[in-house]
């Protein structure tokens, strides 16, 4: 058999609902054309739901075997994502000296550029060209004044899977990051086209700590391949009573 080139397991979560979200759902109700929120999105923090979230996720982890568990933990920098991680190997009762737990910033969040912070009103209100631009373009290819398009954020992916396969062959990686993470992850592992990928986003947003996850095969492919296992799996908040959520991620663009 030739050498495996994956992990063993690879689950793909995103963060727990932030203060973010729960601002940009506000404005959006109201109608206005700014989210107010004082912090950088780097530094938003999980909302009191979004920890709940993240512990519920943990305990589901913690009930795997412990040959199963996450040995490897790699995490958006950005504070909501480094914290659900955090909040979730203490739920799970790994200690992260025991691990490998990475912060890695090719992991985060879609820059919005010059639409930060704008709802679709404001996005409407302030920048009708634009708004007609990414219209005509579609957002996988579009790319806001000092943004990035999702063909960008997948230029860095493909970048961390290329880290992943050199450095945690045969380990257990847990990846935490943020909704477009998720999905460009899905692109990537599930090799889809435009249309696949954008269908999916449109007809759901990916809920809060949900899991995402695939499975090495050897019988699969040439030299065996990650195959889905878990798609967007909420069942570990359900059975704690955490409420699921899934506001689009700060800001957010119409769907297409």
């Amino acid at each position: 058999m030739p050498e495996q080139k994956w992990p063993q397991t690879i689950w793909i979560v995103r963060h727990g609902q932030s203060a973010g979200n729960v601002a940009r759902d506000e404005a959006e109700a109201a109608g206005l054309p700014l989210i107010d929120i004082a912090t950088r999105d780097i530094d938003t923090p999980l909302s009191a739901l979004g920890e709940q979230q993240a512990d519920a996720l943990g305990h589901w982890f913690g009930q795997l075997p412990p040959d199963q568990q996450p040995n490897v933990v790699l995490c958006s920098s950005y504070v909501r994502a480094r914290r659900t991680a955090e909040i979730a190997m203490q739920a799970a009762g790994i200690d992260l000296d025991d691990i490998t737990f990475n912060a890695d910033e090719r992991l985060r969040e879609k820059e919005f550029g010059i639409l930060d912070r704008l709802t679709k009103f404001g996005i409407v209100q302030k920048y009708p060209e634009l708004h007609e631009q990414r219209t005509h373009v579609g957002k996988f290819y579009f790319r806001p004044p000092g943004g990035e398009s999702w063909c960008d954020v997948i230029l860095r992916l493909r970048s961390v899977l290329d880290t992943i396969s050199r450095e945690y062959r045969r380990e257990r990686v847990l990846i935490v990051g943020h909704q477009v993470i998720v999905n460009c992850f899905r692109y990537l592992f599930e090799r889809m086209d435009e249309s696949q990928i954008l269908e999916i986003d449109r007809v759901a947003d990916v809920p809060n700590c949900s899991v995402t996850s695939y499975e090495f095969d050897p019988t699969r492919g040439k030299n065996g391949k990650l195959v889905p296992s878990l798609v967007n799996f909420v069942a570990p908040l359900r059975e704690a009573g955490a409420p699921v959520t899934a506001e689009p991620d700060v800001p957010a663009a119409p769907k297409s």
